[in-house]
């Protein structure tokens, strides 16, 4: 970035330098020419005065022939001859300085007759005198037009400076316009495209997608991150797996124990020991239940686990659905009375080709969600419809239902809502979560519908029919 912005910052720079030396350059002639100018009308003016005063100090001494006059007049001379001198220096063109020699030699003329003049002679003395000074004046009358041109000159050659500079800054300007936009476009793709991997490289390992190997090009810095951001990738794939593991092996390590304890459990309901009486035919009751809920909770962590590590696909086979719901709602039943819930059930006869064990799950943990939040003598609503090629599933209980809060989170695993973590009712956070993965498995959605039931009302429409590519992670569910 820092050499970027060098790029940018030097040619700027460069120009605005350039800029100033040439406007400098400008003002100086300027106030020089100014200078000069002043100058030379000043000179001008006191060539003219001196000219004149020393006409009529001429005329005087021809008059009155007095020593004194004399003296004045050598000295208004000399100061003419100063002034001359000075107009000399300023004035450098050929024409200048030959008028300038002329009227000296004038000067030069003039003085020598004033101080021959002869005495008696007036008349004629006057006649000569004034036609020389007449000369004079002219010879100054000339030098001030040509010192007036020669400022002009420079007046002019100072205009067509100040356009060239002009001209020069423009193509200046022109030049560095579009090398600072490839500059702009240079930094923008050096260090704008590294940002943008950075950003989705972020934005996939915030929504746990660990696959995408994380690579970076562009500076040497933003490399390094996108190194260190692989590292945590990495290692969070590696903490994903290792939980995965961990549940399977769980799993499969509880279910042999929990086969057994439901194996004895019916086999005391069944009187193979005797026949029970109210109270442990009660106990035993008790005992099925929880076995049938432990179960399910082992099937999910087991479906979880496998689908998160892609090791399961979808073995679809045509089946009725209305197998399906009084299966599940059979195993239900003992919770569904000791809790007092009434069933509202409309099963159109659909049949499906999909993955009946899964479609199981799916019905399992929603009606098993909607008793577990549904109050003593509520109502659970099951509705099953085709439109079309697509079914469309409704589980819907009477329940305090979803909290605006959670709904963006009920479908992550193990997330158990803010509700739950105060209440009695308590769950493993990852039923909702297998039942997004198996429907978005089979091509359909799930969604949280308000308005229609006082509790929580989950939608699901997936096809009837099995769909032709399979995108467990990526299909999302509106809420």
């Amino acid at each position: 970035m820092l050499l970027g912005l060098a790029l940018i910052a030097v040619p700027l720079l460069v120009a605005v330098l350039t800029a100033a030396l040439q406007i400098r350059q400008l003002a100086d002639t300027g106030q020089k020419i100014v200078v000069e100018g002043v100058t030379a009308a000043r000179a001008s003016q006191e060539l003219f005065s001196e000219i004149s005063s020393l006409e009529r100090t001429a005329r005087l001494y021809d008059v009155l022939n007095d020593s004194n006059l004399l003296e004045l007049y050598r000295r208004q001379d000399a100061r003419l001859t100063a002034t001359r001198i000075q107009l000399e220096r300023r004035n450098q063109s050929p024409t200048s300085r030959k008028t300038l020699g002329e009227l000296g030699d004038l000067q030069r003329n003039i003085g020598q007759s004033v101080v021959s003049m002869q005495a008696g002679k007036g008349a004629a003395n006057a006649s000569g005198m004034s036609r020389r000074f007449t000369e004079l004046g002219a010879l100054a009358d000339t030098v001030a037009e040509q010192s007036n041109a020669q400022i002009d000159t420079e007046v002019a050659a100072l205009e067509a400076q100040t356009q060239q500079a002009r001209r020069r800054l423009l193509w200046q300007a022109g030049l560095l316009v579009p090398l600072t936009i490839i500059a702009i476009i240079v930094l923008t793709v050096a260090v704008g495209r590294p940002l943008r991997q950075l950003d989705r490289a972020i934005s996939e390992l915030g929504e746990g997608t660990f696959s995408n190997q994380i690579a970076v090009a562009g500076p040497h810095d933003l490399e390094r991150l996108g190194g260190q951001l692989e590292w945590l990738r990495q290692r969070l794939l590696d903490l994903a797996q290792e939980r995965n593991r961990f549940l399977r092996h769980m799993s499969h390590e509880l279910k042999t124990p929990l086969a057994n304890i439901r194996e004895g459990t019916e086999l005391l309901m069944d009187g193979a020991v005797g026949e029970l009486d109210s109270n442990q035919r009660e106990v035993a009751g008790i005992l099925r239940e929880n076995g049938i809920k432990l179960q399910r909770m082992i099937e999910n962590l087991l479906s979880f686990s496998a689908w998160q590590t892609s090791s399961v696909g979808l073995e679809a086979t045509q089946f009725r659905l209305r197998p399906v719901v009084k299966q599940v709602l059979e195993n239900q039943q003992l919770t569904l009375l000791s809790q007092r819930v009434r069933l509202d059930v409309r099963i159109e006869d659909v049949t499906l080709i999909a993955d009946r064990s899964k479609v199981r799950l799916i019905l399992e943990n929603l009606i098993s969600n909607a008793v577990k939040y549904s109050p003593k003598g509520g109502t659970i609503h099951l509705r099953a419809r085709t439109a079309g090629e697509m079914l469309e599933l409704d589980v819907a209980d009477s329940g305090p239902g979803i909290p605006v809060e959670d709904r963006a989170h009920v479908f992550e695993a193990f997330y158990t809502g803010r509700a739950a973590k105060t209440s009695a009712v308590k769950g493993t956070g990852i039923g909702l979560s297998v039942v997004l993965e198996f429907v978005s498995a089979h091509g359909g959605t799930v969604q949280i519908i308000d308005g229609e039931f006082p509790g929580a009302h989950f939608r699901i429409r997936m096809p009837s029919r099995p769909v032709n590519t399979i995108e467990p992670k990526e299909r999302a569910h509106a809420a």
